[in-house]
């Protein structure tokens, strides 16, 4: 049975791939201000963030489910993270996005597009 997956759903599936991103940033910039002591982590507003980002992104996913939203439609989407993640990285820290990256980043777009085809 096919389900329709509203525009409302693909547009909180995509910010949640964003907010994922920026968590897993928030998650390693914290971690490296973190000395190893419990109270570093505790009291670690990036990583309190990032925490921040995670349940946004949980709220979105259960949004986007209780619109109607299909899984074989929206997961697919989520897997911009990845993307995001690079071009944050690259803003940031100036990691490299090579040649190599952007074919990877191609082929994601691509099996993102031919996973959520509906029909």
């Amino acid at each position: 049975m096919a389900t329709h997956t509203s525009l409302t759903s693909i547009l909180c599936f995509a910010v949640a791939a964003l907010l994922g991103a920026v968590g897993q940033y928030l998650y390693k910039s914290g971690a490296d201000a973190a000395s190893g002591a419990w109270h570093s982590y505790v009291a670690n507003p990036r990583l309190v963030g990032g925490v921040v980002c995670y349940i946004a992104v949980m709220i979105l996913f259960v949004a986007a489910f209780k619109l109607g939203g299909s899984l074989t439609v929206l997961y697919p989407i989520y897997a911009s993270t990845f993307i995001w993640a690079a071009l944050i990285a690259w803003g940031v820290y100036g990691t490299p996005i090579t040649a190599t990256n952007v074919m990877g980043m191609g082929l994601l777009i691509a099996g993102m597009f031919l996973l959520g085809k509906q029909g």
